[in-house]
């Protein structure tokens, strides 16, 4: 999707052509890239220090909705908001999720809805998976008139994602709409970026904790990041030591019926959070396999062969249950005669890794999930690792 003037590794369209939906899913449209070089911020369970001014930590005291009140958001800096937003734009699934997480609604609009994977919200009381009202940002560009159009209270969006990966945009675009209608004030904070070097990365609840500024929910977020803190402890409790937790392979299947694949290497970023807290390696480690996002290489089944990873996980673009995951891809290795020979298409150790975009949400439902995943004798299938109900409680207010 970039013309000559944008960076070497933005998507174009014969990007899109050569790579479909594989290398989408992989999150390149959307600003989703890590070669695991770089790395992001500690851990996010950590707790984050505070200060007490308002510029420097980017907190309020303020809830009165008449009273401005400013948030400091890496790259803008700091941003004043005259009242809170009622309506918002996200970049992307994790901070479209971060807001949600927070009690609001969903966001007018995010880059690609396709990437905004509601499937984590059917078992939370009260919360819809419907996108009907959504609109994509990305409609064989980005349009100013269709920010003029949504009129936002906010942007969660990283204006150095719109100028070095949108094509046609400069940062007299973004300064404009940021007059015109209301602040770029998003981190790009899930990917490694050569035009990123000069600011933080946020960990997630870093990043969730400006976007409960903004909206003024503070005591949502506290309640949350103790609830993802809680759930966090409890999980790596029951994980075996770490000699005996495995590596995983992490591939995007050029299709449904692979002959090759994308490779990611397992980052430091926050795409990977959930692996890294459950304390799993890198199969692809100690190879010269680099991630798709970094050098828009693939793999056969040579290679892979050759490094045999016990675990393949999948990213796709689209949601797949269990069962229909495993009579789509792993049905389809174990009759091939060369991925058949894989010691994890042997064993049954085919699974989905979902989309690479974590917000609050989402970062619960995909921990559990690959929990079960990779540790099927400690956490059983049925078993439910959170509390929906006080993920619920919390959306709300009850905190």
């Amino acid at each position: 999707m970039a013309n000559d003037n944008t960076v070497r590794d933005a998507l174009t369209r014969r990007d899109y052509v050569k790579y479909g939906g594989a290398a989408i899913s992989g999150g390149l449209l959307a600003g989703c890239t890590s070669d695991g070089s770089q790395s992001a911020t500690e851990q996010d369970t950590a707790t984050s220090t505070s200060t007490a001014t308002a510029t420097e930590q980017g907190t309020s005291e303020t809830t009165s909705t008449e009273t401005s009140y400013s948030v400091t958001i890496e790259p803008t800096g700091e941003v004043t908001f005259d009242a809170v937003p009622e309506t918002w734009v996200a970049e992307n699934a994790s901070w479209a999720d971060m807001g949600v997480a927070l009690g609001m609604d969903k966001p007018s609009a995010v880059v690609l809805t396709g990437e905004y994977r509601t499937w984590h919200y059917e078992d939370i009381p009260g919360l819809s998976t419907s996108k009907d009202e959504m609109v994509s940002l990305w409609q064989d560009g980005i349009s100013k008139e269709l920010f003029l159009e949504l009129d936002a209270g906010v942007h969660f969006i990283d204006p150095n994602y719109m100028t070095n990966l949108i094509p046609n945009w400069k940062r007299s675009d973004v300064d404009e709409m940021s007059g015109q209608v209301a602040p770029f004030c998003g981190n790009t904070s899930f990917s490694t970026y050569s035009w990123h070097e000069d600011y933080p990365y946020y960990s997630l609840y870093e990043a969730t904790e400006k976007v409960a500024q903004v909206f003024q929910r503070m005591d949502r977020y506290r309640a949350l990041k103790a609830l993802h803190d809680n759930f966090i402890s409890e999980v790596q409790k029951r994980l075996p030591p770490e000699s005996e937790r495995p590596a995983i392979a992490l591939f995007s299947p050029a299709s449904k019926e692979p002959e090759k694949f994308y490779p990611y290497r397992l980052g430091e970023t926050t795409a990977y959070k959930h692996w890294h807290d459950l304390g799993v390696s890198d199969a692809l480690a100690g190879t010269d396999i680099q991630s798709f996002t970094s050098d828009r290489g693939s793999i056969d089944y040579e290679p892979l062969l050759e490094i045999d990873p016990g675990i393949l996980m999948f990213y796709t673009d689209r949601h797949w249950t269990r069962s229909e995951f495993r009579d789509t891809y792993l049905s389809f290795l174990q009759d091939h005669s060369t991925a058949s020979q894989l010691t994890a298409v042997q064993n049954g150790d085919v699974y989905p890794a979902g989309g690479m975009y974590q917000g609050p949400i989402s970062n619960l439902s995909k921990t559990e999930r690959a929990a079960k995943q990779l540790f099927p004798d400690e956490f059983s299938q049925d078993e439910q690792l959170y509390d929906r109900q006080r993920l619920a409680d919390i959306r709300d207010g009850a905190v």
